[in-house]
């Protein structure tokens, strides 16, 4: 072997020595800092990078079809007379509940434990509240307005809302599935679904899962934390409402 080919192997030899002091190092750094994921199923064929900083928590979405349900456009009036719509609680998580301002029964309930749920986040910007009224012919927003003063509601993320009657009536029924309809033979005139419902910054419908690894999708809104379990033996959810609030503010 000429001196020539021996030089040419000592100075690969070096170029890949230097490489190794430099580069190795970092990757062994960069993997032990979490920016690069070894994954060893190498036949999923997504890629093995994977954001450093996820905050996702374990709360579930609704799924209809396959695809997570998201919360489908509206706009209506609010206490205050402004008009609101869903994309003013884009970036926000909050409580939808639908109810009505002359309701005898479940809605005083509901909206005291509101209250409640709402004392636990003052002051932060990301969290609101939606309530729809169910009977808009009745609920003004003067009306409305009146209400929020009762039940000490100041936050400006919660927005009591009427506005077309058919309108307000999908969205119950269809847009979050929660069960809405007039009926003249029950206390107050109408009936209506005594849950919550929880959305994300995102706009989609979640919720924890129950012991069978199923999505809860909604929260009851009829029992106080206080109270613990109602006379039919119901548990309060409010608290585990609280916690899950927490959880997707963090997202």
């Amino acid at each position: 072997m000429s001196n020539k080919s021996n030089y040419s192997y000592v100075g690969i030899a070096f170029i890949i020595l230097v490489f190794g002091i430099i580069f190795i190092p970092k990757i062994i750094d960069r993997v032990n800092d979490g920016d690069i994921i070894r994954d060893d199923s190498r036949s999923k064929g997504v890629s093995t990078i994977t954001a450093r900083n996820s905050q996702k928590s374990d709360l579930s979405y609704l799924e209809i079809n396959g695809e997570p349900k998201k919360v489908p456009a509206f706009s209506f009036t609010n206490q205050d007379g402004e008009t609101v719509t869903n994309e003013d609680y884009l970036g926000k998580v909050y409580v939808v509940e639908f109810f009505f301002t002359t309701c005898p029964t479940i809605c005083p309930i509901m909206n005291r434990n509101l209250v409640e749920v709402e004392s636990d986040f003052t002051g932060i910007e990301d969290f609101g509240i939606a309530s729809f009224s169910i009977a808009p012919e009745i609920d003004s927003p003067e009306v409305l307005k009146a209400y929020a003063e009762k039940y000490g509601i100041t936050n400006p993320n919660w927005h009591l809302m009427t506005g077309d009657e058919s309108a307000i009536y999908n969205l119950a029924n269809e847009g979050f599935n929660l069960y809405t309809a007039k009926d003249d033979s029950v206390e107050g005139g109408f009936e209506h679904s005594g849950n919550f419902a929880l959305i994300d910054k995102e706009g989609f419908i979640r919720s924890r899962q129950d012991d069978f690894g199923n999505p809860k999708i909604f929260y009851n809104g009829l029992v106080s934390e206080e109270e613990g379990v109602d006379e039919d033996g119901m548990a309060q959810e409010i608290t585990i409402l609280k916690e899950d609030i927490a959880k997707l503010l963090k997202e």
